[in-house]
């Protein structure tokens, strides 16, 4: 079963079940994945469909600082509920300690080790990590590592 079929199961238990805030979280990512396919003219893979819940699940996480920062509890915990139903469908993501190993692996690979080298480290990692690890997160430990 793909993504989009796994989506549409899903969204039919949720249905069934009458958890009503799960179903809107996941017609609210259906909606954004048939925009996608409407904009490309064609069937979205696996792989386009986790891209476009990883925009999800970032415009979120950005929301969510937003609302925390404007002391907006009622729409923090919302949000931290759609993250969680997101995130049910990516790929266990990455810990602090996992990315640090890829970003020192990559360093040594291209022979990165100044400032100066931050596209060619970037370029050379974000491939490696895209999907499985937050890109905050990575440019963090990529700033300190070239420091």
């Amino acid at each position: 079963m793909n993504l989009a079929e796994r989506l549409n199961e899903d969204m039919k238990l949720a249905m069934k079940s009458g958890e009503k805030f799960r179903l809107q979280t996941i017609r609210m990512v259906r909606s954004s994945i048939k925009n996608q396919e409407i904009e490309l003219r064609r069937a979205l893979d696996d792989n386009e469909t986790l891209n476009v819940l990883s925009r999800e699940l970032k415009q979120r996480r950005d929301s969510l600082q937003d609302f925390e920062r404007g002391g907006r509890e009622d729409l923090v915990s919302n949000v931290k509920a759609e993250i969680e139903i997101i995130s049910e469908y990516l790929p266990r993501q990455l810990t602090e300690e996992e990315v640090k190993a890829i970003v020192v692996q990559t360093m040594q690979e291209t022979g990165a080790s100044s400032k100066a080298d931050l596209g060619k480290l970037m370029g050379a990692l974000m491939p490696k990590v895209k999907g499985i690890a937050d890109g905050k997160l990575v440019n963090a430990i990529v700033q300190q590592s070239l420091q």
